[in-house]
């Protein structure tokens, strides 16, 4: 079980990515969604879904057998972020990239409540401070379009 937790928790080994493993996920999390995910409502809700529950699970069996918290390797809270990133975002290239910095700044500055969150205990602290930069970003960005 611990295998498989690694292999999803660092999004099939890509959290194991020497350098910036965190932009590095998010960077392949950005490719899949433009080249791989429909601009439909259902479809976007149960991927995003899908990668939170296996997300915060996987994270969570990691957490409590390295007795360590957010190891670097885990990147798939970076997969759910990006992802709720672009929820419902146009496939405009401009756009989505202006999203996949935005939600690295949040991200990796964690400002305020985004940096709270990930205090909280096993995988959903792991996910959490992603899930709320994501949707922060995703807010930014309809912000944007809808100017």
């Amino acid at each position: 079980m611990i295998q498989f937790s690694k292999m999803i928790s660092s999004f099939f080994y890509i959290g194991f990515f020497p350098i910036a493993s965190g932009t590095f996920g998010s960077l392949v999390a950005f490719l899949l969604w433009w080249f791989f995910v429909p601009e439909n409502l259902f479809y976007q809700l149960i991927l995003i879904l899908f990668v939170i529950i296996i997300g915060t699970i996987s994270s969570g069996i990691i957490e409590s057998n390295l007795k360590f918290k957010d190891p670097s390797f885990i990147v798939i809270d970076e997969v759910a972020g990006m992802f709720i990133s672009l929820f419902l975002i146009p496939k405009s290239l401009l756009i989505c990239i202006i999203g996949f910095f935005l939600f690295r700044f949040f991200d990796i500055y964690k400002p305020s409540l985004i940096d709270s969150v990930q205090k909280i205990p096993n995988g959903i602290g792991v996910m959490a401070d992603d899930i709320l930069a994501g949707i922060v970003t995703c807010f930014i960005l309809n912000f944007i379009i809808f100017l």
